[in-house]
This record gives structure tokens, sequence and C-alpha cells, in this order.
């Protein structure tokens, strides 16, 4: 009889926990909606730090303008290189279906640049026409990317989205020195 008392108990107890907890969880505000999770991720203004990084990279840094307000900026960096010579530029933005697109720029040797920020894609066949300009295109268990090499410069769009929306960005740069 005392074995059965115990394992009563802590059935009892138990119940009285799963009650305490669908309580808890009814009565606290939480939203599961897209609303949330697209406002999970927080838009950053990027003026000035264009204005900086124009100032100091040695090549024009390239950064859209007169894109969709559907586009959201969430990051942006410039970092000098240890001689001072040159850097990398960041850009990272969330496209209308909240996929991930990068702009990213740098003096650095093109190889080794594109292989890091596009996570080792490989380069496939086929080129975009944005603006003008061939750019080509690469493939990665990650990431795609559009890549155009000019002299002195290396400009990247890269992320999850789709290529039409990696030209669509890249159509949107304008490069400017500051």
């Amino acid at each position: 009889m005392r074995g059965r008392q115990r394992v009563a108990d802590m059935v009892l107890s138990l119940a009285v926990i799963g009650v305490l907890v669908g309580a808890i969880y009814f009565f606290i505000p939480h939203d599961d909606s897209a609303t949330a999770e697209k406002n999970a991720v927080q838009t950053v203004d990027t003026r000035v730090e264009i204005i900086t990084a124009r100032r100091a990279a040695p090549y024009p840094v390239a950064a859209p303008e007169n894109l969709p307000k559907t586009w959201r900026t969430t990051s942006v960096t410039y970092k000098a290189s240890n001689d001072g010579k040159g850097g990398a530029w960041h850009l990272g933005l969330l496209d209308p279906e909240q996929q991930y697109a990068a702009v990213e720029q740098s003096d650095a040797p093109a190889k080794q640049f594109v292989q890091d920020v596009t996570l080792g894609a490989t380069k496939v066949a086929g080129q975009q026409a944005v603006g003008g300009k061939k750019w080509d295109r690469y493939q990665g268990d990650t990431y795609k990317a559009l890549v155009n090499e000019e002299p002195g410069v290396t400009t990247v769009v890269t992320g999850t989205a789709p290529y039409g929306r990696l030209a669509e960005l890249a159509g949107a740069l304008v490069a400017k020195k500051g």
C-alpha cells in the first residue's frame, strides 16, 4: 500500500505541474506570426558608414541607391587592412522574401576574397548581365554569388537570395569615392 501512495502522489504532482505550465503558456503573450519573425532582425541606418567607407577606401565603394523599401539593411562595416592601404566593405541586407544578400568589396587578391565571402562557392557556367556589365556566377552549398572583378577592386553580391534578387541588388549599386 505504501508504494502505491508514492506513485499516486507523483502522478498527482505531475498533473498539478502540467496545469501550471499550461496556465503560464496561455497567459504569457507570445507572437508566432510572420510579422514577429520579420521584426526580429533589426534594420540599421547606413548613411554615416557609407560616407566614412567612401572616404577611407582606396577604391570606389558600391552601395545601393533607389532599392525598393522592401529591402532592409541589417549590417554594415568597413574594415581597413592592417597596412592601411586597403580594406573590405560589407553591406548585409534582407530581400523582400527575407532571404539574405550582401555586397562585399575589397582590393585584396580576388580569388581568396571571393572564396571567403561566398563560403567556398565555385564559379559556374554563364554570366549575369547587370547594368551593361557581365558578372560571373558562383554557386556554393550555402550561398550563390555574382562577382565583378575590376582593376583594384572585386565586388561580390552574395547570399541565400536567388540570382534574380542578387542581380536586382547588383543593378542598384552605385560606386563612389568620397
